[in-house]
């Protein structure tokens, strides 16, 4: 029985692969970017689809997976005095474009029937973008390192750092609504724990990390270098998430903090 399980999760899995290699070569060749390819793929085998994969939610972690490593990369390339003077972009644009966008369809939404509250919160849901897919086409179209691209960087970093308050927002708005979860944080605990994550991940990525792979560079066993790289990845990523934030603002994190290490080519 354990067997038959492994055989479909591998053929779920080649499955995937194949749509993906087969999809994106072709809609690149049309000029309409890989992801719209990946996006096609994943139609086609999905439960709308041929229904090879019948539950997304199975390969969830594998796409998050995909997301945490692909930010990482991104945030290599991302040095913090490069961040620095992008901040009036990032919470000057960023602010701008979440409270235009989000008043803009909250309006739609109450036009539409919807009540304030659900208008407001839905409103807030559409605006925070993919960040992954926008930085893969920009990558793709060769504008991540243009002023345009910094911009739309600067907007989605905002974004990823607004999910805290807005899930605040959510919580104040369902009290206020008689609607309350009683195991739910209340909105400073939950700032606090974003704030603390965001801090152990920069202290350990200033005083911890460089010493570390000193030291495993003088092993000198390339795998464990390479260990090491998935460890501090996927650990920011998850000391992210319990922080309440997204793994992928962990991962773009850890990049960041490892962009001026002497091991960055070796960690990319």
């Amino acid at each position: 029985m354990a067997a038959t399980e492994i055989g479909l999760e591998l053929a779920r899995t080649v499955a995937l692969l194949g749509a993906g290699v087969v999809a994106a070569p072709i809609f690149m060749r049309l000029g309409l970017g890989s992801v719209l390819g990946y996006l096609a793929a994943g139609l086609l085998i999905g439960p709308f689809g041929l229904r090879v994969i019948t539950d997304p939610g199975a390969i969830l972690s594998v796409a998050e997976l995909g997301v945490v490593m692909f930010l990482f990369l991104i945030g290599l390339e991302m040095r913090p005095a490069k961040l620095w003077r992008m901040r009036r972009d990032i919470f000057g644009l960023g602010i701008a474009q979440v409270i235009a966008s989000g008043a803009a369809l909250t309006l739609v939404g109450t036009i539409a029937g919807l009540s304030l509250t659900t208008a407001l919160i839905a409103a807030m849901g559409f605006v925070m973008s993919s960040t992954a897919v926008i930085m893969k086409m920009m990558e793709h179209s060769g504008e991540t390192a243009t002023p345009a691209g910094q911009r739309v960087t600067s907007i989605l970093l905002l974004e990823d750092l607004a999910i805290v308050p807005l899930l605040a927002l959510v919580a104040l708005l369902a009290a206020a609504n008689g609607h309350i979860d009683a195991h739910a944080r209340p909105a400073w605990q939950s700032a606090a724990l974003a704030l603390a994550a965001i801090a152990a991940v920069f202290a350990a990525g200033r005083y911890l990390l460089n010493p570390v792979f000193a030291i495993l560079a003088n092993v000198g066993a390339r795998e464990v270098m390479s260990a090491a790289a998935l460890l501090v990845v996927l650990g920011a990523a998850l000391f992210m998430e319990w922080g309440g934030l997204s793994m992928a603002t962990g991962a773009f994190l850890a990049g960041v903090l490892l962009s001026e290490s002497s091991f960055r080519h070796q960690l990319e």
